[in-house]
């Protein structure tokens, strides 16, 4: 009997013979340039057998067929678009196979530029680039590096979404690889229970190659990064929660508020600003943010590549990471209590090799999860309040301190959720594409839609190919 590992490696041969000059191994350049673009360390040092790097649709369908058919079955693999993860093995998988997507990156806009194909391959930050000149944009990631494919099965918020809603309710069609290497496409005409469970439900019901998502008009506006010292905390709080309104939000505004720490600049807190309505520059609304005396600012009117390239510069890169989540009520109070946790949680990492260490609440309020509620899984539309979501984010340098990331991670979090359901403001809501290895996303989304989406998935793949022979993500349950 052949071993997994012999097996896997009798797959990359099947492939490389397939997809002659699309499979790399290790010691190549195309494999080694492969991981060294990884988000997260932990993910740029996993080593699979075998790279497989399709170009077209046709090509992962080949590759899906082959792996899914008699003995290959037992051959493991990942399916890779930015790599943008901190989940270990969501775009990668040690001694298994890997599909890189990033080939499949195509950009092209209908004649009438209300709709734009995207090859998943690309990260936003290159969507961005091809419309900005067309004076168009897309509902879609707010930072370079992200990859097309991820956030759009996950939610996605963008620089717009208090005026159209997440990323996945803006995308009229996918097109995705089924487990028995069919093309198909979801849409509103066509396997339209497919749209709705891929429009958050993550990885567990074939490969999407190429999306179809709805554009408009925009052009430069204005926006950026104001550094502060840690203070004004109450200010902070008050005007996020003013700005964060369940009945009047401003469709234009865009905040994220962040605790920040790093071993080199200490302390901080940054604000992120924008507010996309074209020919307004420092609108009343962050008047009393903008007011507070900064150590630095960015702040001016830019286009959206620009800002998503700051986005990316803004964290620290190549570091090894983890993340997790919570959905909380914006009230004061819980605002200033998640400020008060996170300074309590540095005394245990403080000495981490490395260390960068943030909490960042981001609105959600029902300009975003009301407004398309029924055709998606996430699960929302019974809520009435501003809601927002906070993502806790780790970054350090050495393996060895894995295990103290993650305890010190793990308190706070609970910490915060302790706090919240004493304040009466804890949702259960997990947002997907920020969720921890021990969080579950879809279960968030309630009994309903989590059996809806398991029946789907059963019915797209009855073999279990994307839960099973495909690990990494989070999977249902």
């Amino acid at each position: 009997m052949v071993n997994s590992f012999g097996a896997t490696a009798q797959c990359c041969l099947a492939l490389s013979s397939l997809l002659a000059g699309k499979v790399s191994f290790p010691g190549t350049d195309t494999y080694d340039s492969s991981l060294a673009s990884y988000f997260a360390a932990q993910e740029a040092s996993t080593h699979p057998q075998c790279i497989v790097s399709p170009q077209t649709a046709a090509e992962v369908a080949s590759a899906v067929q082959l792996l899914t058919t008699g003995p290959n079955r037992k051959c493991k693999f990942a399916v890779r678009s930015g790599g943008h993860s901190s989940q270990p093995e969501a775009a990668n998988i040690q001694d298994g196979i890997t599909i890189d997507l990033r080939g499949l990156n195509s950009i092209d806009v209908n004649e009438e530029k209300t709709v734009v194909s995207v090859g998943v391959g690309n990260s936003w930050d290159l969507v961005y680039a091809k419309l900005d000149p067309m004076g168009l944009s897309v509902a879609g990631g707010r930072s370079a590096g992200v990859g097309v494919g991820g956030l759009s099965v996950g939610g996605g918020i963008s620089y717009f979404s208090t005026r159209y809603g997440w990323t996945v309710d803006t995308i009229i069609n996918y097109e995705l690889v089924l487990a028995n290497g069919t093309i198909v496409n979801a849409n509103e005409r066509e396997n339209q229970d497919l749209l709705w469970a891929l429009r958050g439900g993550g990885n567990s019901f074939g490969i999407v190659t190429r999306i179809d998502i709805s554009a408009f008009q925009q052009g430069p506006f204005w926006g950026g990064i104001i550094y502060l010292p840690a203070s004004n905390v109450e200010t902070h709080a008050r005007e996020f929660v003013n700005i964060n309104k369940a009945d009047s939000y401003d469709p234009f505004s865009h905040i994220m508020l962040t605790w920040a720490y790093s071993k080199e600049s200490g302390p901080l807190i940054l604000n992120f600003l924008e507010y996309t309505k074209e020919g307004v520059q420092s609108p009343d609304e962050f008047k009393a943010l903008s007011e507070i005396p900064s150590l630095y600012s960015t702040m001016r009117t830019s286009n959206v590549s620009d800002f998503a390239l700051e986005m990316k510069g803004s964290q620290a890169q190549i570091q090894r990471r983890l993340w997790a989540t919570n959905t909380l009520v914006a009230t004061e109070g819980t605002v200033k209590a998640t400020y008060t946790r996170f300074n309590e949680s540095l005394k245990s990492v403080e000495d981490i090799e490395g260390l960068t260490w943030s909490y960042t609440l981001e609105p959600l309020p029902p300009a975003i999860y009301s407004r398309h509620a029924d055709a998606n899984p996430l699960g929302l539309g019974d809520r009435q309040a501003a809601l927002f979501m906070g993502l806790f984010t780790a970054g350090w340098s050495q393996p060895t301190d894995d295990a103290k990331v993650k305890s010190a991670v793990d308190s706070v979090m609970k910490a915060m959720e302790k706090d919240a359901k004493a304040l009466g403001s804890w949702d259960p809501f997990v947002y997907y594409n920020y969720a921890g290895p021990a969080q579950d996303p879809v279960k968030s989304y309630g009994e309903e839609n989590g059996k809806r989406l398991r029946s789907i998935a059963k019915k797209v793949d009855p073999c279990q190919v994307f839960t099973k022979q495909v690990p990494g993500g989070f999977k249902l349950k």
